[in-house]
This record gives C-alpha cells, sequence and structure tokens, in this order.
C-alpha cells in the first residue's frame, strides 16, 4: 500500500496540467505558439521628427496673366494690361472644362476612373464664378452669437439649463442665428429652413404696407412667382457665392432637316473642289449630299438601305479628320464589325493611321482614327480620356441596335456625354420613324441633326421558296416577291403543291401522318440538292442563316461529300490557313475545332458564330471575302453590319428563340440578314431563298415578314448603379444645387420613349 505524500513534498511539486486543456489551447490558439509571435517578426524604427515639413504649403496659381495690347491695323505694340485668368488650377480632377490642363502623356487612352468626364453638350453649363469650396470657412460663421448651442444651419438651438429650484427643467429653445453656412444652403439639408429674410426688407414692407402700396393684386400672386421672387432676393445677397445657369432658349426649333433623296447634287465639284478622299467609283448622290454636309462640319443621320454605301460616309470623316489634324472614332456594335472595319480601314488609310480597341485588343491607340465597341466609347467619356479633346468626329454604324432591351441604354448615354465640339456621324438601316429619332438627338444636343436616306437597293432582291430535298425534287424553287413588291400568290400556291403532292405520296406509301419536323438524314439531302442546284445556276458563294449555333456545326458536318472548290483554290486556302494558324502555339495547331475547320475550309465550307474562337472567324472572314469560301453557316450575328455580301442568301427557319420565347422573325430583322444576298457592282439581283424543310409557312407570315415595316426605334434607357455614381462624383455637381437640374435634365433626355 503507498503511502500518502506529506505535504511538504506537494508544496514542492505541484500537479501536472490536465493533458486536455494543454492540447485544446495548442488547437484553438495557434498565434500563441511561439512561431507566431510577432515580437520575433517585427522590426521598430524610431521616429524621425522634422519640423520643416511643417513649414511648407503649396502655391495657389496665379488668377492673373498680362496681355499685350496691339495695334489693329498696324500691329504695333501698345502697352500691357493685366486680365484675369479663371481657368488657372483646372485639372481632370477638379474640372468639366475642355480648357482644363492636359493630362500627362502616359496616361491610359481610355481615361482614369478619378478624372472629372468633360461637360456633355446640349445641357446647360453652370458658370462657377466662386465655389463654396473656396470660401474661408470662418467667413460663414457668425461668432458673436451663441456657436454651441445653435448649430449652423438649424433654424433653432438647446441650451440644457435648470432652472432655480427644478433639476429636470425642460431644454430652452433659442432663436436662429443671423447667418448660417451659405455651403449648408447649398447642400441642403433635412433639418434646414430656407428664410433668407433680413430685418431691413420686413421694415421696407411694412412701410409698404402702411402706404396702401401693397394691394390684394400683389396678394394674388401664384406660387412660382413668389418663389422666384426669393431666389432673386437671394442670388441678389449671396451674389458671388451662387451659381448662375445658362437658360436655354425658350423658343420653338426644328432641330431636324430632312435632305430631299431625289435632288441632284449638279454642282458638287463646285462646292467641294478638292475632295479630302476620293474613290474609284462615282459617289451616289445621298454620298454627295453627306460629304456636303460633313465638309459644312454638320451631323448627320443616314438610314440608307443594307450595301448602298454608308461606309463611304464613315471614310469621308475620316480622311477629314486626317487632313484637320484631328481624330475620328468609330463605333460599332459588336467585335466581328470592329475587326472587319479595322482590316478595311487599315487597307485604305494606312497601318500607321488606324487603331482598335476591344476587350480583348488594344492595338495602336495613338493613332487618329480608332474603331472601338460603344461601351468602350462609354468608358472613355466618363473617365475625361485626354482623346476626347481631339476627337472631331464620331460615327455610330448599325444605331439601330439601340432597339436592344440589354445594350440599347450604352448608346443613349454615349449621345448624352459627348461634348459639343464633336460631329455625330449615325448609320443605320431605314427606319420607319428617323425623322423622330433624329429629332431626339438633336434636342438632346441642340444641334441640327440632317437625316439623309435611300428609296431603293441598289441590288434588288428576289425571294424563293423552296421545297426540293433531292435530285429529282433539286428545282423546286417558287418565286414570291420579285419586283412587284406584293406577294406572288401563284407561286406560293405552286410550293404548297408541289409540297402536298409529295405529301400524298408518303402517306399513301407508309399510311402514317406526315412529321412536322425533319431528321438529320433529310436535312442533308435538303442542304445537298439546294447547293448542287445553286451550283448549277452559278448562285454561290451563299450565306446559310441558322439560328443555332449546335445546327451551324452539325450541318457542315453532314455535308462530307460536298466539294466545292477547285484544286488551285484548296492550294490558296491551305497556305493562308498554314500562314495564319503559325501565329498560334504549337499544342493549339493542334485542337480540335482547328483541326475541323481546316478540313471543312478545304472544301469551300466555313462556319461563323459566338463559339469559333477568334482567329478562326477571321479567317473564315478573310477567306469569305476572297470568294473562296462558297458555303457559309452562320447566325444571326453575320448580318450585323459585316459587309460580306454574297450571291443568295438561304433561311434555315423563319423562327428563332430570342432568350425569352420562340417567335417569328422580325421585318427588321429579316431585311437586316436579307440584305446580305446581291454583291454591288457583280450582282443583277440578290437571291433570297426560305427553306420549306417540313411546311410551307403561311402567306400572312410571310407577307408581313418580307413586305412589312421595319421595327421603329425605341429608347431603351434604365438607370443604373453605375451612370448615378458616375454623374453624382464630379466636384462641381457636389457643391451646388445644379446636380438637381442635371439629373433632371438627363433624365428626361434620355427616358424619352419614340413611338
Amino acid at each position: 500500500e503507498r503511502a500518502p505524500r506529506s505535504p511538504a513534498r506537494e508544496k514542492e511539486f505541484p500537479p501536472h496540467p490536465p493533458l486536455s486543456a494543454g492540447l485544446e489551447e495548442f488547437l484553438l490558439s495557434p498565434e500563441n505558439i511561439p512561431i507566431h509571435d510577432i515580437r520575433a517578426a517585427w522590426k521598430l524604427w524610431p521616429p524621425e521628427p522634422r519640423p520643416e515639413r511643417l513649414l511648407h504649403a503649396d502655391f495657389a496659381p496665379p488668377t492673373t496673366d498680362i496681355a499685350v495690347e496691339r495695334d489693329p491695323m498696324l500691329g504695333q505694340l501698345l502697352g500691357f494690361h493685366e486680365v484675369e485668368v479663371s481657368t488657372k488650377g483646372l485639372t481632370a480632377k477638379n474640372s468639366t472644362s475642355l480648357q482644363r490642363a492636359p493630362g500627362p502623356l502616359s496616361s491610359s487612352v481610355k481615361g482614369e476612373a478619378t478624372h472629372f468626364p468633360f461637360w456633355p453638350g446640349g445641357l446647360d453649363q453652370p458658370e462657377l464664378v466662386k465655389t463654396v469650396a473656396q470660401r474661408p470657412p470662418e467667413l460663414s460663421l457668425n461668432l458673436g452669437n451663441d456657436l454651441l448651442d445653435v448649430p449652423p444651419g438649424f433654424e433653432e438651438g438647446m441650451k440644457f439649463t435648470s432652472a432655480a429650484g427644478d433639476s429636470q427643467s425642460e431644454p430652452v429653445l433659442l432663436p436662429a442665428p443671423d447667418t448660417v453656412r451659405i455651403s449648408d444652403l447649398l447642400l441642403g439639408g433635412g433639418d434646414m429652413v430656407m428664410d433668407w429674410e433680413e430685418e431691413e426688407e420686413e421694415e421696407e414692407k411694412e412701410e409698404k404696407k402702411e402706404s396702401g402700396v401693397v394691394d390684394g393684386a400683389l396678394q394674388s400672386q401664384t406660387e412660382t412667382e413668389e418663389s422666384e421672387k426669393i431666389i432673386d432676393e437671394v442670388i441678389g445677397e449671396i451674389g458671388e457665392t451662387v451659381v448662375a445657369v445658362k437658360q436655354a432658349d425658350a423658343t420653338p426649333t426644328s432641330w431636324v432637316v430632312k435632305v430631299d433623296c431625289n435632288a441632284t447634287v449638279s454642282d458638287f465639284n463646285e462646292k467641294v473642289p478638292n475632295m479630302a478622299h476620293t474613290w474609284p467609283f462615282q459617289p451616289d448622290q445621298f454620298q454627295k449630299q453627306a460629304i456636303l454636309l460633313l465638309e459644312q462640319h454638320e451631323s448627320v443621320f443616314v438610314a440608307a438601305h443594307t450595301s448602298a454605301g454608308k461606309t463611304v460616309v464613315a471614310e469621308y470623316a475620316n480622311r477629314l479628320s486626317l487632313k484637320h489634324l484631328t481624330r475620328t472614332i468609330y463605333t460599332s456594335p459588336i467585335k466581328a464589325l470592329s475587326n472587319q472595319k479595322f482590316r478595311d480601314f487599315r487597307q485604305t488609310f494606312g497601318d500607321k493611321n488606324i487603331g482598335l480597341l476591344t476587350g480583348d485588343v488594344q492595338i495602336k491607340s495613338e493613332a487618329p482614327c480608332l474603331i472601338m465597341t460603344t461601351e468602350i466609347l462609354r468608358s472613355m467619356l466618363y473617365n475625361g480620356s485626354e482623346v476626347i479633346r481631339d476627337v472631331e468626329w464620331v460615327v455610330f454604324d448599325e444605331v439601330h441596335y439601340i432597339n436592344d432591351t440589354e445594350r440599347g441604354v450604352v448608346w443613349e448615354e454615349v449621345l448624352i456625354m459627348l461634348p459639343d465640339h464633336i460631329g455625330i456621324i449615325m448609320l443605320s438601316a431605314t427606319v420607319p420613324n428617323s425623322i423622330e429619332f433624329a429629332s431626339w438627338v438633336g434636342r438632346t444636343k441642340r444641334k441640327k441633326m440632317f437625316v439623309i436616306s435611300t428609296l431603293k437597293r441598289p441590288v434588288p432582291l428576289r425571294h424563293y421558296l423552296y421545297t426540293g430535298n433531292s435530285k429529282q425534287t433539286s428545282d423546286q424553287l417558287f418565286e414570291i416577291v420579285g419586283d412587284g413588291k406584293k406577294l406572288n400568290v401563284a407561286g406560293y400556291r405552286a410550293a404548297l403543291q408541289a409540297k402536298k403532292e409529295r405529301t400524298s405520296k408518303a402517306a399513301a406509301g407508309f399510311g402514317a401522318k406526315v412529321k412536322q419536323y425533319t431528321n438529320p438524314k433529310e436535312d442533308k439531302n435538303v442542304w445537298l440538292s439546294l447547293v448542287r442546284m445553286l451550283q448549277k445556276k452559278d448562285k454561290l458563294p451563299m450565306v446559310a442563316f441558322t439560328f443555332s449555333r449546335a445546327r451551324c456545326d452539325s450541318n457542315a458536318d453532314s455535308l462530307t461529300t460536298l466539294d466545292l472548290t477547285t484544286g488551285t483554290e484548296k492550294s490558296e486556302i491551305h497556305v493562308f490557313f498554314k500562314r495564319s494558324t503559325a501565329l498560334l502555339k504549337g499544342s493549339d495547331q493542334c485542337l480540335p475545332q482547328v483541326v475541323w475547320m481546316r478540313d471543312i475550309l478545304k472544301r469551300g465550307i466555313g462556319v461563323h458564330h459566338s463559339g469559333i474562337l477568334p482567329i478562326m472567324k477571321e479567317v473564315i472572314e478573310m477567306l469569305f471575302q476572297k470568294g473562296l469560301v462558297k458555303l457559309l453557316f452562320a447566325t444571326e450575328t453575320f448580318a450585323m453590319g459585316v459587309n460580306m455580301p454574297a450571291r443568295t442568301v438561304v433561311f434555315d427557319a423563319i423562327r428563332k428563340h430570342d432568350g425569352v420565347r420562340p417567335r417569328d422573325l422580325y421585318p427588321g430583322e429579316y431585311i437586316q440578314m436579307a440584305g446580305r444576298a446581291g454583291r454591288r457592282g457583280k450582282d443583277t439581283t440578290g437571291t433570297v431563298i426560305l427553306l420549306c424543310k417540313a411546311d410551307v409557312p403561311e402567306s400572312s407570315d410571310l407577307q408581313r415578314m418580307i413586305l412589312g415595316q421595319a421595327t421603329t426605334l425605341q429608347s431603351q434607357f434604365r438607370l443604373t448603379y453605375s451612370m448615378l455614381l458616375n454623374l453624382m462624383r464630379v466636384e462641381t455637381l457636389r457643391y451646388c444645387t445644379y446636380v438637381g437640374h442635371f439629373i433632371d435634365t438627363l433624365s428626361r433626355a434620355l427616358y424619352l420613349h419614340i413611338e
């Protein structure tokens, strides 16, 4: 039996702490481990006193300058005099004026987030004589009053004093001070009462009442007149501190001028003897009218048919800016159009004069002509990019894209934020309300807009229904709309009859109901019969619009037996493809899509949609322009302004899914895609074919889609947080009540719904 421990021994050896407590501390408090002790890693430097830093102060920029006075006739020096300069000290971080100091050359072409935007043209510009920030704060306070009891800007104050014999008395309300801070008045406040009546004014009113000057007529003034009188009195009292705003002219003005399309410009050579840019062809009448307006620095809206030559206007504006040593910005809705214009303009104006700015690449940002998407331009405007100073023209291509529910607001923001010195060139397909849209832009920017439109296409279109699906039925091509711009009832009935005969034979042979949809094998037979028929009639190249990326790929995959190129063309395609893909890394050259695209391109077949690699899309576009791609399966984005006309356009279907529901094509969408048919100067007519794989569409649907009116332009404006924050960060708007007027004007201008 163990003997009990003695008290002396227990005092000499204390009991060991339990193991569980140490383990818990180790796991739950790793900061107590010695390796995590901050004292083992830090180093302290003793502070070095430098009192001379307290004596340094930045000098304010001079507000005056010395001007030379000369004899206006002889130019002799008469003397010098001092003039006031109000633009001293203005920088990109405190001013929206174009007269502010330029930024450094190293600044980003897209601007900086801390820079103010330049003042938008068309909006009332404030004339800030002296801002509140420039007033010494002690001048806004009346130190003689009870400042500790009545806060500045408050009508009443509170004095916590105890009455005799009552330790819990109520606080005493004090009268308002005689003077308040002007900054509080301008910035506004919930506890502030705008009471600016002085004792002298009250005495004058009492004298007028005693003398009978103030009668009943004066008391019947409206509330608006009374408020205006009070504002005038306030402006007279605080004078140099308020913001004077230029009021818009109340007289109604027509901001849109419609140019007569039928008028012949007979004296064009006399008005423009030395054109800034020439072409190997004679410009059309609408192009000459646009050139005359550009020479006068007028803003134009060109609403012309597809392939009519709207790009000529943009090319002339670019050449004018090169002549004037200014800049031109060309905006497009999609990257494919930006890339194609970049290649075309480089061939026309030279590599050093054209730059490209997209979300993917930035090439030659210092070039005089910059091609970019509209989102990039919006960012440049909000960030106060120095490039905006030198811009003479902004070209909006495919401006009818403003109808897009997601991105349409970007066009409206950019149109509002453009400074006044920039000319506007809008290029669009034909729209029914071009006058209303141009009038809205003119009212917003307060400058005249000249509307130029075309009456007809340079290459007329013929529309057909195709019901064939084999060699025996490959000639079943029926015209439904020709030169008469009316539905050909005979052709439509013939298509119905041909489809009915084939379906009746199928029903008699199999005894089953005819299917409403086709399988991939039947689709392959339709495409083979159609392509061979068009090849015999010399109607290639053709663009087949398919509203599904997967169907584009499957259609191209199914045509393995189709070969549309000669040996010489195969060799040219191989050399061009190999030279283009040499820019890729070794492993990237063996990607499945690259290998697949190389095989189908050698047979004259291409695929173009958003799932294709950017370099592959560029290769396909360039091969199509050279005429080496005979059959191109593409989605509708290919029709968005990409200048690649074909001889024939084929619609795989007339229904699409717009992200919400399946629906028929709108007339504007159909016209945009069908307009790719017919090459100007090469074809007399353009061929548009609608495939009838299952059933023939209803005549009413065809009438509405082919001959219907295009979609009107409508505003898609919506307020966003980024928009409001970009506007509210401007200092001049924060320090004056003009911010309410600015937001109100901007909202009314942008929220306009054009009907």
